[in-house]
């Protein structure tokens, strides 16, 4: 098999979707890999790095589309990447479809097998190959929050530690899963009074039991979230329904109830955001303020710590994208359900019933498309 590299263009996107190591070891396999010229520069890997793995390096990305059977990405194809994508052609990343009209159409357009990592599934409802950028996003929606909470970012000017005789930051959790367990890790390491909320009652549970004493579990409701606004200082967004957009927890008017100078992270935004005033934004403006409250909403959060993310989805990712290879991508889609599960479009035909419910398109059973 082809393997096709191309570099990210989404903005201040620096990840790069495979690392030498995992060049090499297709390579060895009898597979051959194209790389785009400086895909992985942002992420400390060079061309040469990847020449010595065995890697053909391609100047124009088009080049890379247009030789390969499979493309590999870290984020969503962007409209000039989509013009590219061949009928029948494999193309494996993120995609968020759900959340992007646009996008859905232009991928059933091109006939292409649309795999997403976010909702590769196992048999135990974890998503493999979301949890390590999962974990990335919940960490920095801490600190970026953090910094959004200083003066001149438009914040109240609160350090979200406090110091001795002066009380720390408040700081609300939307969602227990692997984003808001990241999240209240780091809040409460920092010293922050924490509330994290869901509505799974075990989950509850499993959080009380390994947090630490300044993060307090509340199950999610409008009671408890109404009254926790008015001294919350940064609200994080964690909230994750797989393949379906996520639902709008806080609305327009209750941000009345925050105080000015308080602050969102919205980390749900590539699933269209919990917060009914989130829109995406991008690392070179990152913000935005909406009735004096300050929303972040970058749609690549990890994509700003390209080192540690880059290496991190690569070790998730890369023994799917070797069993395509090898076994063939039909094949494989056909023996493991966990794989299958990541199945968004196959040839022009929706196969996830989140995608399909988004927008109103007709849904197909992803095994009865294969067949």
């Amino acid at each position: 098999m082809i393997i096709g590299i191309p570099k990210e263009i989404k903005n201040h996107e620096n990840r790069v979707s495979m690392v030498p190591f995992a060049v090499e070891a297709l390579c060895r396999a009898g597979h051959k890999v194209n790389v785009e010229a400086a895909a992985g520069k942002g992420s400390g890997f060079s061309d040469s790095d990847y020449q010595l793995a065995g890697a053909n390096i391609m100047n124009a990305p088009a080049d890379i589309f247009e030789s390969s059977d499979m493309i590999v990405k870290v984020k969503e194809p962007q409209p000039s990447e989509i013009a590219m994508i061949r009928e029948n052609q494999i193309v494996f990343t993120y995609f968020h479809f759900a959340a992007d009209e646009q996008l859905t159409k232009g991928i059933i357009d091109t006939n292409s097998i649309a795999i997403a990592y976010e909702n590769v599934q196992s048999g135990n409802g974890s998503l493999p190959l979301l949890i390590p950028m999962s974990e990335v996003a919940g960490r920095m929606a801490v600190y970026e929050g953090a910094k959004c909470l200083e003066e001149n970012m438009g914040g109240k000017g609160l350090l979200i530690s406090g110091v001795p005789g002066v009380a720390p930051a408040t700081v609300t959790i939307l969602g227990g899963g692997i984003v808001g367990m990241n999240a209240a890790k780091l809040a409460a390491g920092l010293g922050a009074q924490v509330y994290i909320l869901d509505v799974n009652p075990d989950r509850l549970k499993y959080l009380n039991e390994i947090m630490p004493p300044n993060v307090i579990t509340l199950y999610s409701n409008s009671m408890n979230l109404m009254e926790l606004l008015p001294r919350t200082d940064l609200i994080i967004g964690a909230v994750l329904i797989v393949g379906a957009r996520a639902p709008k927890l806080i609305t327009r008017d209750m941000l009345k109830d925050m105080q000015p100078g308080s602050v969102i992270v919205d980390v749900a935004v590539d699933q269209g955001g919990c917060i009914e005033t989130c829109r995406p934004t991008t690392h070179a403006y990152p913000t935005f303020n909406v009735n004096g409250i300050i929303h972040y909403c970058v749609a690549n959060m990890p994509g700003a710590v390209p080192y540690t993310s880059t290496l991190a989805l690569a070790n998730v990712t890369f023994p799917y994208i070797y069993k395509i290879a090898n076994q063939g991508c039909i094949p494989f889609l056909k023996s493991s359900s966990e794989f299958r599960s990541g199945l968004n479009i196959f040839k022009g035909k929706v196969t996830h019933k989140g995608v399909s419910e988004a927008f109103n398109l007709d849904y197909h059973d992803a095994l009865s498309v294969l067949n």
